[in-house]
């Protein structure tokens, strides 16, 4: 039994859901987004999704709450979207985009300027005392996490002073360090 993938996917106003053989596409205010399925059925009805298994075997069981959570991800892009924001912590270290660019200062001897793709949003936030903020916004929740993730890679958070690129709300393990 799975408790994902047996709850309806309620469409909001604006979305449309389309299902043509393995294809999905949905389509709302800020875009479209498809995603290809198999090893399931995916139902639009009176303004839900259902999605049902064909049978109780592993790898359709495995599969039904998957694709649910996908729809659902996609259907809450179109309508809401998506955002992730990325905390510099250190001494120095500042971001600024222009545009599509992301040029970051985090302790190397160059600047670290990144292109980012068309369907994400991004915009920094610089204040006085507080840490630089990058936030990223797409309809489209694989690609932020994706980018999120590469530009934490740059520099990860270290676990002795914290310093590097960490998600704002995320709780850095802390080591105690050199005793006397």
């Amino acid at each position: 039994m799975s408790r994902i993938g047996n709850s309806p996917v309620v469409i909001p106003d604006g979305v449309t859901v389309e299902v043509k053989e393995n294809t999905i596409t949905v389509k709302g205010k800020l875009g479209e987004l498809t995603q290809d399925f198999d090893g399931v059925s995916v139902k639009v009805e009176e303004g839900t999704v259902l999605v049902e298994r064909p049978s109780d075997a592993k790898d359709h069981r495995a599969k039904h709450g998957l694709y649910r959570a996908l729809v659902n991800n996609m259907i809450q892009g179109v309508s809401q979207g998506w955002t992730k924001q990325l905390e510099l912590v250190g001494v120095g270290y500042r971001a600024s985009n222009q545009g599509q660019k992301l040029d970051i200062a985090i302790g190397f001897s160059h600047n670290i300027v990144m292109d980012i793709a068309p369907e994400v949003t991004v915009e920094t936030i610089s204040e006085k005392g507080k840490n630089p903020i990058v936030k990223l916004t797409s309809h489209d929740k694989q690609l932020v996490g994706q980018v999120a993730a590469k530009i934490r890679a740059f520099r990860k958070p270290e676990p002795y002073k914290g310093k590097g690129i960490k998600f704002v709300g995320e709780q850095i393990r802390r080591k105690a360090g050199k005793s006397a």
